[in-house]
């Protein structure tokens, strides 16, 4: 008898990896409206019945999904400005200055001027016009339903703007100290922004609920993407500081990190404060259940980053220059687990568990009963026993031929060394001259319950096409593509890659976990 607290996937899936901001729009950036439902439908006339996410928080410096000023709240950006157009909150003129901007690129800092404009400009109508406020839906309800996180996010977010932007831990105490801001009389322009922030947010969520019972109606479901960790410099951690290794104001003591790998040989430094794990197990670790909660209100699956962590986790003083002066810490184990399944019953999550990892953490992994994760690109290194090869793989698991920090397997090839692209080529019996669909067949054929391919690798685009190079600050997460390519993506590569999907036993069908203990 099966002993694992979730139970995991069911039969053989397909999947597709592309964040929403890489969709084609006219604001800039990928919506959560007609592109994206095209998308849906592209997925769904190729039998793909997975779309997987990066985090779709509102993003800080960097514009990292993996650092947002919460880890509830969506991202502003992505709201649909044509939708507020057709709501008569904006002009078609006020878009304008967004359309002019290159189709291909994500401008940020250009987003960052001209979106809160118009989004304060579409408040102050729907303030002033309260039947086309209500024909949005109920802003009310959303506000009630979703309190726990939304006030403090909204009045978090009017405050950073009343500082003049600086992190919560540099303003003033009566600020700093979440008890003591809540109660304090404000100017009126801070509780005006407050209320914009939550009017932004019943709008994006209300178009992801559109967006999501879209993909339910075409069968098609939606991973998201839960970071392990907490920005610095969020609502989160201002809100609820007893669960975090701070200082008295509030600067973190240890920060989170991985040591030298893959990636980078010094390390990687994130700066993420770590928690107090004994302070949220004392708690009944209700934060971490009220955020998989929201999650699961907003997914049918969701990918856990960073996973060992919750086995041990790399600690770095907070001073360090880098990250190789850390050292593990035991995390929460399988007591977390237990709680959330206790509270939230059997949960679709998947364990990001990449990297050097050793057999407590293959262990708690398989506690869980959580599948992890397989990358092809890691493959070939001329040991036949590497566990990323195919040949290794359980079904427990989700392969990719790349994920977002990876290179695109075209790019991937091109940079690789002659000895790696040579044990590649034999064991694939290929001469790499379409190396994606190398990789894409040896994901689809494979044992794994998920086999998830990034949108670029379909499309074949090169270096020119990776998403994010871990370990560098700038020139990440700016890749998107046109309606051309989608509509070429369709003429030219969904006869071929619905065949493959067919093939290999992974056509869309439903996903199901137990609905009793097992």
């Amino acid at each position: 008898m099966n002993s694992a607290l979730f139970s995991g996937f069911k039969g053989r899936h397909a999947g597709v990896l592309l964040h929403p901001t890489c969709l084609p729009s006219q604001q800039g950036i990928g919506c959560l409206g007609g592109p994206a439902r095209d998308f849906v439908d592209w997925l769904a006339d190729a039998k793909i019945g997975w779309w997987q996410l990066c985090p779709l928080g509102p993003t800080g410096y960097g514009d990292s999904p993996y650092q947002c000023f919460s880890v509830f709240a969506g991202n502003p950006y992505l709201i649909d400005l044509g939708a507020l157009v057709e709501a008569r909150l904006l002009e078609a003129e006020d878009l304008g200055a967004l359309r002019r901007l290159d189709a291909t690129q994500v401008e940020f800092g250009f987003l960052w001027e001209h979106f809160p404009p118009l989004l304060a400009k579409a408040y102050q109508m729907a303030l002033a016009n309260p039947a086309l406020l209500n024909s949005l839906g109920n802003l009310a309800a959303f506000r009630e339903k979703n309190a726990a996180w939304l006030n403090d996010f909204a009045l978090f977010w009017a405050l950073k703007k009343h500082f003049g932007g600086m992190p919560w831990f540099e303003w003033p105490e009566r600020a700093r100290e979440h008890a003591t801001a809540i109660r304090t009389a404000w100017p009126e322009t801070v509780s005006n922004e407050a209320g914009a922030v939550i009017f932004q947010q019943f709008l994006f969520f209300s178009q992801w609920a559109a967006l999501r019972e879209h993909a339910a109606r075409r069968g098609v479901k939606i991973m998201g993407d839960a970071p392990i960790f907490a920005a610095g410099d969020s609502a989160d951690v201002w809100a609820s500081r007893r669960f975090f290794q701070l200082d008295a104001r509030g600067h973190p003591v240890c920060v989170a990190g991985v040591p030298p790998d893959y990636f980078s040989p010094r390390g990687q430094l994130w700066g993420n404060p770590l928690y107090d794990w004994e302070a949220l197990r004392c708690d009944g670790y209700k934060w971490w259940l009220r955020r998989l909660g929201a999650a699961f209100e907003c997914f049918d699956a969701v990918r856990i980053d960073h996973f060992r962590a919750f086995h041990s986790y790399w600690s770095v003083p907070a001073t360090a220059p880098d990250a190789t002066s850390g050292s593990w810490v035991a995390g929460a184990g399988v007591d977390f687990f237990k709680a959330v399944r206790r509270h939230l019953g059997d949960l679709a999550l998947v364990a990001e568990d990449l990297g050097d990892l050793h057999e407590g953490v293959h262990a708690l992994r398989r506690a869980t009963g959580l599948p992890g994760m397989a990358v092809l690109q890691f493959a070939f290194d001329g040991n036949a026993a590497n566990p990323h090869l195919p040949h290794n793989l359980r079904h427990d698991c989700v392969v990719y031929p790349g994920t977002h920090d990876n290179n695109t397997t075209p790019g991937w090839y091109a940079a690789a060394g002659e000895r790696e692209r040579d044990c590649f080529r034999h064991y694939m019996g290929s001469a790499g001259k379409a190396p994606h669909w190398d990789l894409m067949r040896a994901a689809m054929t494979s044992v794994a319950a998920l086999a998830v391919v990034p949108f670029q690798d379909i499309l074949g685009l090169d270096a020119t096409a990776r998403f994010n190079t871990p370990g560098t600050g700038a020139g990440n997460w700016r890749w998107r593509f046109t309606g051309e390519t989608l509509a070429h993506a369709r003429e030219f590569l969904l006869g071929n890659l619905r065949a493959l999907v067919e093939v290999s036993g992974r056509a869309s069908r439903s996903f199901t976990v137990a609905s009793t203990p097992p």
